[in-house]
């Protein structure tokens, strides 16, 4: 089973008038970033079946340009446990419940990050996920008790790291 974890892109600083946070979107400059970006890693990301996004505007907005970039045919719904206060253990249940199903979990940092590194069984996620940022890991079902791997690190604008 493959995870791929993805930080939202760069959200505009402003708040929109009588809207909350909830409601920022990602700045023109970002969309296009992250178009490049996910056409570089679309090969390693194919066949994912299933995108769970943060229902926050921003994670949809990336959520829909990584499903473009990847002709994906799959279904993309909104999760409420990928808003920013869920804890990470909230997002257990949801790996559980799609087992066998390659996903693509979108949403924001700390909790990817943080995602992570639980499914690594670190203490900490070793890099910084900026803004755009996959995380693609590797758990294998078929062994219980086996850690999940790292496949990729991919900042925007940086080197793909395959260790960290």
């Amino acid at each position: 089973m493959k995870i791929f974890l993805v930080r939202h892109g760069d959200a505009d600083p402003e708040i929109p008038e009588a809207l909350g946070d909830e409601a920022r979107a990602l700045t023109a400059k970002a969309r296009q970033a992250l178009i490049a970006h996910f056409s570089s890693l679309s090969d390693r990301m194919r066949g994912a079946e299933l995108i769970l996004t943060s229902p926050l505007v921003r994670a949809v907005q990336t959520a829909q340009i990584l499903s473009l970039v990847n002709s994906h045919e799959g279904l993309l719904h909104a999760h409420r446990s990928l808003v920013p206060e869920m804890p990470v253990g909230a997002l257990d249940s949801v790996i559980r419940d799609h087992a066998g199903t390659d996903l693509i979990l979108v949403g924001h940092q700390p909790s990817m990050g943080a995602l992570a590194a639980h499914l690594l069984a670190l203490q900490s996620f070793p890099r910084t996920v900026s803004p755009g940022t996959v995380i693609g890991l590797e758990r294998n079902l078929e062994e219980e008790g086996t850690p999940t791997r790292l496949l990729f690190f991919a900042p925007p604008g940086q080197p793909l790291l395959e260790e960290l």
